[in-house]
């Protein structure tokens, strides 16, 4: 079974914390709220997301990377799709 699957709890509880952090930074900017208070949410919001990014990959790197029965080719396209995904994140 996935991790994902696996772990879905979890990250689905991660997730609606984060639409419920995106929702009150909408409603900060619709209010013209003051510009720290968004700041502040722009901030929540950026490590709610890294903390879910972190706990998928994590999940990744151990079934997938440190998997005893993954054979080296299927190692190196992991670590070539996680090399990517990583690229793509930290832009």
């Amino acid at each position: 079974m996935p991790h994902t699957l696996r772990d879905r709890k979890p990250l689905l509880a991660r997730v609606r914390r984060i639409k419920g952090q995106m929702q009150a930074l909408e409603t900060l900017l619709e209010e013209a709220g003051d510009c720290a208070a968004v700041l502040q949410q722009i901030a929540a919001v950026r490590g709610a997301v890294a903390g879910l990014m972190t706990q998928v990959l994590e999940g990744h790197i151990r079934e997938h990377l440190g998997a005893p029965e993954a054979t080296p080719e299927e190692r190196g396209q992991d670590v070539e799709q996680v090399v990517a995904v990583l690229r793509s994140y930290l832009r």
